[in-house]
């Protein structure tokens, strides 16, 4: 399983988004000598996310440059703001200054006066100011969901007003793609535009594109200090066993792919160098409910399956202990974020109680028998659990929810399916149940927004990539997320935070299963200058925003 910007991310997103794979085919680059291991000035990164199709749209989730997360190296953000640090102010990227007023309704920023594009034209305010209208005009590249409103330039200046705070949106504000308007104004329809000869601010090119292996080669234009890694390499493998196997043999430097007992598989094949840090922020993995579909329309349905989901079990046996417990019955992520949990919620823990299922499902006029679960109509209930096939921490954790639910008489079953099928069924909630990540922020409320915001939803069938994927509607929770996201002052915000606690503890649009790590495993052979616990300056994750400012630290070992 990976973590998607989250979008993603989509991100999604996809926190986002992530975004834990790998795998290749014989004769591919890391399936033995296709590619040298310490080329000179080479980097080589790699996903386990299957055969990529050539696709480098930037604000779409499902390109190879979102995939792999290679689109951070040609396009670049207005600002680059630290992940692992979000609260933090962000770092000058194109933007030479930003100002929000008006109570974060009006942002306006000041560009630099510098940067090139890789075929040789200007960039300029005008460019920033297209990339917004473009997001404006075109809903399916808007991920984020942001409500622009007025748009406009003066000199080097670009001004953008909002009708509603975004004081929650900052930095997906800041860290927004900026593309060229020159190429951009001619494409007839940029949100199915494949952008196969992508040009970009960033210090890379794109140079090859296969199925399994995208090459950049580093810009000797650039308009900050050259790279250092002047070639990278991104393989993406069919599974996590094949991405786990390159990173162990020294194939692949760097990845976030989950790893069973890292220590022998990967750490132990040289010490000295195979590294890995996995940070985590206030988002989640967790099964998320198609609560428009029957019958996990039922909130007593969602509440007895939480009662019986072993979450110890996924810690040790899906995520080898890699990941954070969950602990809190609000699916908030300790100790990251014990000053946000509502008094009520203190100390409150998870624990599988089957009883209280049971309980929670005769009450509601569930009936079971001969151990065989019937929803009140008399009909037996049934599941399907789907994931990504080859994300072995996700698929463990599903068969360990596919054995905890027949405790209570529910029959499930776990399906495959590609990554892109997978993503598609998502957005347009063709699907049960399926574990998928959460957006992360500076506080909970990037989680619960994700999940649980009304403004977010689509009916079956339409696609809604920026979040709300379970198709969850409860007026509280939506109010509930416009009053922290406009309000001016903390009190206000603290109110309705513990509102949305409340409701995700009794309405349960998801189970929360781990904490959502936005790590990566790295090695130091050839290059140094990693993130690091003694050295966050950025996370070290692969597909995140922060990839870019990380390939710019690094130099070369010796």
């Amino acid at each position: 399983m990976r973590v998607r910007t989250r979008t993603r991310t989509a991100i999604a997103v996809a926190l986002a988004a992530t975004a834990l794979l790998a795998g290749c085919t014989a004769g591919a680059p890391g399936a033995g000598g296709g590619q040298a291991k310490g080329d000179k000035g080479v980097l080589t990164v790699g996903m386990p996310n299957g055969p990529q199709t050539d696709n480098s749209n930037p604000f779409l989730g499902t390109s190879a440059g979102a995939s792999l997360g290679y689109r951070h190296m040609i396009y670049e953000p207005l600002v680059m703001v630290n992940g692992v640090r979000p609260a933090e102010k962000g770092t000058p990227w194109l933007a030479s200054e930003w100002k929000w007023s008006d109570n974060y309704r009006k942002l306006t920023l000041t560009v630099q006066d510098g940067p090139t594009w890789s075929d040789g034209k200007e960039f300029s305010a005008g460019d920033v100011e297209f990339t917004f209208r473009l997001l404006k005009e075109n809903e399916a590249l808007n991920t984020n969901a942001i409500p622009y409103d007025g748009i406009s330039r003066k000199g080097d200046t670009v001004e953008l007003t909002f009708p509603e705070s975004q004081f929650v949106n900052q930095s997906k504000i800041l860290t927004t793609f900026v593309v060229p308007e020159h190429i951009w104004s001619k494409v007839e329809n940029p949100e199915t535009w494949p952008n196969k000869e992508p040009v970009g601010t960033g210090p890379y090119t794109l140079k090859t594109f296969t199925p399994q292996t995208i090459t950049l080669t580093a810009r000797d234009t650039y308009w900050q200090e050259k790279p250092k890694v002047e070639e990278l390499r991104y393989t993406s493998y069919n599974d996590n066993n094949a991405q786990t196997t390159a990173l162990a043999n020294g194939t692949c430097e760097w990845s976030f792919v989950f790893t069973p007992d890292y220590e022998k598989i990967y750490v132990s094949k040289d010490p000295e160098h195979h590294k890995l840090w996995f940070p985590s922020g206030l988002g989640v993995h967790g099964l998320w409910f198609n609560t428009a579909k029957k019958p996990f329309d039922d909130p007593a349905l969602r509440r007895a399956i939480n009662h019986v989901v072993d979450r110890e079990a996924i810690h040790v046996r899906a995520q080898a202990t890699l990941y954070p417990e969950i602990e809190s019955v609000t699916g908030i992520p300790l100790p990251a974020g014990e000053p946000f949990i509502a008094p009520e919620y203190k100390g409150e823990k998870q624990e599988v109680d089957v009883e209280a299922a049971k309980k929670e499902l005769k009450k509601a006029g569930y009936t079971l028998s001969g151990g065989v679960l019937k929803d009140p109509s008399g009909k037996p209930v049934t599941m399907t659990l789907t994931d990504p096939a080859g994300w072995s921490d996700y698929l463990t954790g599903l068969s360990i929810i596919k054995d905890n639910v027949k405790q209570i008489g529910i029959e499930a079953k776990v399906r495959t399916q590609t990554v892109d099928a997978w993503t598609t069924a998502m957005n347009e909630g063709d699907f049960d149940a399926s574990l998928h990540w959460t957006n992360s922020g500076a506080t909970p409320y990037d989680m619960y927004q994700h999940v649980m915001d009304g403004e977010l939803y689509q009916p079956l069938g339409k696609a809604a990539p920026g979040g709300n994927f379970g198709r969850f509607r409860n007026e509280a929770a939506t109010k509930a997320l416009k009053e922290y996201a406009n309000a001016s002052d903390e009190s206000t915000r603290t109110e309705a935070l513990n509102e949305l606690q409340r409701i995700m503890v009794e309405e349960v649009p998801l189970i929360a299963t781990a904490a959502a790590p936005i790590g990566a495993e790295y090695s130091t052979r050839n290059w140094v200058g990693w993130p690091s616990e003694s050295d966050p300056y950025a996370p070290p994750q692969p597909t995140q925003p922060n990839s870019l400012d990380v390939v710019l630290h690094l130099r070369p070992a010796s």
